[in-house]
């Protein structure tokens, strides 16, 4: 018999969480008053930017609503249950987006709370699918926090409150799993805080470096800023019109570089830090990784010279960015795949559904569960000739259980009958053409963003319905925390 759900814990982690997203709010406004007035000759407190107060005041909501559910609930119990993890997980998510659009919302800048909460839970979700046909047109204050949002979401923001609150100790592995990709989450310390303190100051890291990489390439601190946020998440909202394309070779490529980075494993960026190289370029997932990336650039890279779309180095450099983009999920883009040959951009969409690394900011199906599901697959064949013998599936010389491969293949399933249905819904019921439902459906479960059809990488999602747009934001959120988080919820034994 199951316990009864403690639902003032939930509610409490919610207005912990909307105080948290408040403050971060706040750290947008230094951009709009400096883009306001750049050269500082006459600074209007009153009027320093269109985004300044409607930013300010969703501070002032997110920031005093929080605190008020935190008074009210402050005595609640830190433990927790299984249950009360999944449930704090999900509806924190839904949450801090409903909340995270109300800047772009009373700023007028997007009018309707639609195309707002989709713009956020695309942000936060590391999606980058967008609805703004002319981004740089928004005040600078809010494309920081729509970049902000990205960086958010990409390592966590369950995973951040662990990292600077010891409220959640207790229970916190149950947060943790929930939110952390992968069908394995890797700890690395016996200390859950400890272990998203680390995570976290990787990320930190890692963002601070590409920033100032960026920065030596040309870009002002608001670009170095934004595009690094996007990057590390692997999210790609750039606050540029034509996103990476905009820029140098060599801010292309410090770009595909730190993609890389950010669509592995954080637990070996863990192991490099400390000198562990070797045991880096041992892991099985690693290398996979890695040759995926490597056979399928060398691959457009051929084709693109072939059909003349440029010199060697060009050729190379847009497949390697276009392939790296969309296997890490970032979404980024440096030139319209769907204006290649047809055959190519079959080959993007195919690899939509590649994802990043388990432990990575990267969404989609990951690396590691595709590496087991082959390694399950050849080994059936040998069960089938050896019936008698046991033969595990094994995976950087560890013998991996049965129950982690029964939930790979439950995943696999479950994430291609999603994406079946789904798209019979964008073409039947929101009235779609059938290449643009694939297209929406693949990029927004598999959190990439540009699609295929009417939502390709020159294209956005702001022609589709209401309903449609709702329903892909859902679709975001079930990708982001890898389905059973969210599913789950909807059982009617998970209740009982």
């Amino acid at each position: 018999m199951q316990s009864k759900i403690n639902l003032n814990i939930i509610v409490k982690a919610i207005g912990i969480l909307l105080t948290i997203e408040g403050v971060f709010v706040l750290l947008s406004l230094p951009f709009s008053i400096y883009y306001s007035n750049p050269d500082f000759s006459q600074i209007h407190l009153f009027q320093p930017g269109r985004d300044f107060w409607p930013m300010l005041l969703s501070s002032a909501i997110m920031i005093t609503v929080g605190l008020i559910i935190t008074w009210f609930y402050r005595r609640a119990s830190p433990a927790l249950s299984k249950r009360e993890g999944f449930i704090i997980v999900t509806s924190s998510w839904i949450v801090i987006s409903l909340f995270g659009a109300i800047p772009f919302f009373l700023s007028g800048d997007i009018p309707s709370y639609t195309d707002a909460f989709f713009e956020t839970m695309s942000g936060f979700t590391t999606t980058g699918a967008t609805i703004l046909n002319d981004i740089e047109a928004m005040p600078k204050g809010l494309l920081f926090w729509r970049s902000m949002t990205h960086w958010i979401g990409g390592m966590g923001i369950i995973v951040l409150s662990l990292a600077i609150l010891p409220f959640f100790g207790i229970g916190g592995m149950s947060l943790f799993v929930a939110e952390v990709p992968g069908p394995t989450p890797d700890k690395l310390h016996p200390r859950i805080t400890a272990t998203a303190k680390r995570l976290w100051g990787i990320y930190v890291l890692l963002t601070f470096v590409e920033t100032l990489l960026l920065m030596a390439g040309g870009m002002d601190l608001f670009n170095g800023l934004t595009h690094s946020f996007g990057t590390m998440a692997t999210g790609g909202f750039s606050p540029k019109n034509t996103s990476i394309a905009e820029f140098s070779p060599y801010i292309q490529y410090i770009i595909v570089l730190f993609m890389i980075f950010a669509g592995t494993n954080f637990s070996l960026h863990y192991l490099a830090l400390n000198g562990r190289i070797k045991e880096v370029f041992r892991n099985e997932e690693y290398r996979y990784f890695l040759r995926i990336l490597g056979a399928f650039t060398l691959l457009i890279t051929l084709f693109l010279i072939f059909n003349g779309f440029g010199d060697w180095e060009e050729s190379f450099r847009k497949g390697m960015f276009q392939v790296v983009s969309i296997v890490t999920t970032t979404g980024y883009i440096t030139s319209d795949y769907l204006s290649w040959p047809a055959s190519l951009w079959v080959i993007i969409f195919m690899l939509m559904f590649i994802g990043g690394s388990a432990g990575s900011t990267g969404g989609g199906i990951k690396v590691m569960r595709q590496l087991l599901l082959f390694k399950n697959g050849f080994l059936e064949l040998k069960r089938m000739i050896h019936p008698n013998a046991i033969i595990p599936v094994r995976f950087n010389q560890k013998t991996v259980g049965r129950n982690v491969i029964y939930n790979i293949l439950s995943f696999f399933v479950l994430y291609m009958i999603i994406f079946a249905i789904s798209i019979v819904v964008m073409a039947l019921v929101m009235g779609l053409d059938f290449e643009t439902a694939v297209g929406s459906v693949a990029a927004t479960i598999g959190n990439i963003g540009p699609g295929i059809g009417g939502v390709g990488p020159v294209e956005n999602y702001a022609a589709i319905p209401v309903a449609g747009k709702w329903f892909l934001t859902f679709l975001m959120l079930i990708g982001r925390l890898e389905l059973f988080t969210v599913l789950i919820l909807l059982s009617p034994n998970f209740w009982k």
